[in-house]
This record gives C-alpha cells, structure tokens and sequence, in this order.
C-alpha cells in the first residue's frame, strides 16, 4: 500500500491539512518503478528524453511524500544533473515545484491536465459514490484491477461527519486480500485454488473484510457489472471495524454498484 489512512476530523494529521494533493487519482501503472524499455534505447520510433520526463512527472504526482531531486534521481535510476534537468524543464512548463524546503510537488499544470483526462468510469461514479458516503457517512471509493493487485483510483469521503476514514487514490493491495480485490474476484468465473470468500461473495454479490488490508478497518465491496456481464470495477466502503454492520451497509453498496454498472452499460450503448 501507498499510505496508511487516518481518522479525518481526528487529532491525527492528514496530508491535505496545509497543501493540495497533486497526485492524480486513476493514475494505475506507477511507470516510475519499471526499469526504462529495452526498446527505448533502441528503436528510434521512441524518444529517451520523454521517457525520462514522463517517469519522473508520474513519480512525483504520485508519491506519498514529496521527493527531494536526490531521492528522484536514485528512483529513476538516473544521474543528478539529468534528473535536475529534467525537472527544469518541468517546472517551466509549471507541471513541478519546489517548495521551501526543495521537495518535489505538482504545480497548476498539472491539476488542469489531471482534470482534463477524467474518464467516462470516475465522472460517472462520483455522483454515485458522493451519495453512498453521505447516506452511510463512510468513505466511499473505487477500485479496479491491475495485474494482479487492487488499485484505488477515486476516493469521496463523507461530507458531514465528526470522524471518517481518509484513504487515498492510488492504493493498492493484492487482489486475493480486502473486500475491494474479494469483489473483483467475485465478478469473474471461479477460478482454482481461489479463496472461499470469493464464493461467497460471488453468491451474495458482495464481500466483507476485516483487518486484511488496514488493522482495525473493515470494508464491504460489490462488483461494478455492465448489462454485458463484464466487471469493470469494485466500489467499495471503508470504516472502523467496531462501526460497521455489514447487513446495514452491504444492501447500499450493491445498490450503488448496480446504479454505476447500468449507467456505464448506457453510455457503452
């Protein structure tokens, strides 16, 4: 997992309390951590320097704690002068800053870009999820599959609430732990040696999970399904574990699911 969520409206502080989180949500692959194409270096159909730029755009947007130019530099495998350069270059075209302390962060730019390339799936369940985190006062998100892991890529958080989770676009976990991955695996065919929650969940059309990802936090998860029969995503709610009843909750969330599931069938119609 990328960070550890905490109690909004807590005395614990959160990463939103004093700048605005550049990462943006959706954003799947973490292309920063792959060792540069082999076919880079030698088809001259691809070009190195943006290579370089892009995975460096794609680690700072989605760090969980802004980077220094060294710690950029030793994740991307690159040489310091290079990598100064490169952020150069971004910071003229007003993707990156520095702040104070000369830690790596998204500038305007990319906020305008990330709200540019909003896709059909997270514009279509933000209505959908905004509703089921206020009328549950939990956090609501939204997973699908990469590989074999479970990726948040939209998070809404309750509006009205004296505590709720905050958890973050852009976590991850295996597929096979946590209701989110359960429910993923619930919407395909069986397949061998899966765990038996995953029946069960493709029985019920939901699933639970205690503690698997998050000590202390529960989540119940429905598979988002197009009129098709294909599982697109997983939309999800997470709390404290000593606070949700999973009878209560579980009939809202696969309500929800289904709501998303034939307002996507729609608009692929």
């Amino acid at each position: 997992m990328t960070s550890l969520p905490v109690l909004a409206g807590m005395s614990a502080p959160s990463s939103h309390s004093h700048m605005f989180d550049y990462r943006i949500p959706g954003s799947i692959i973490d292309y920063s951590s792959l060792p540069m194409a082999a076919k880079s270096a030698t088809d001259t159909s691809r070009s190195q320097t943006l290579d370089r730029g892009l995975r460096a755009l794609n680690a700072i947007a989605t760090a969980t704690v802004p980077m220094t130019i060294d710690e950029l530099s030793s994740r991307l495998g690159l040489g310091r002068s290079v990598t100064y350069r490169i952020i150069r270059t971004l910071e003229d075209h007003r993707l990156v800053r520095r702040d104070t302390s000369g830690r790596l962060t998204g500038d305007t730019q990319l906020v305008a870009l990330a709200g540019s390339v909003r896709n059909d799936l997270q514009s279509t369940a933000a209505p959908i999820l905004s509703d089921l985190a206020n009328d549950l006062e939990m956090t609501a998100f939204l997973v699908v599959s990469d590989g074999h892991e479970a990726v948040t890529v939209q998070v809404v958080e309750p509006t009205y609430t004296t505590a709720h989770v905050a958890y973050r676009p852009g976590t991850r976990h295996s597929l096979e732990r946590g209701a989110p991955g359960i429910a993923l695996l619930a919407g395909d065919g069986p397949l061998q040696d899966e765990r038996p929650e995953v029946q069960v969940a493709r029985e019920s059309g939901w699933a639970y999970s205690e503690g698997e990802v998050i000590d202390g936090m529960a989540s119940v998860a429905a598979p988002v399904r197009t009129t098709g029969g294909s599982t697109t995503a997983a939309l999800a709610v997470v709390h404290l574990s000593l606070s949700l009843d999973s009878a209560v909750v579980a009939p809202l969330v696969t309500n929800a699911a289904t709501q998303l599931g034939l307002a996507l069938s729609y608009f692929d119609g």
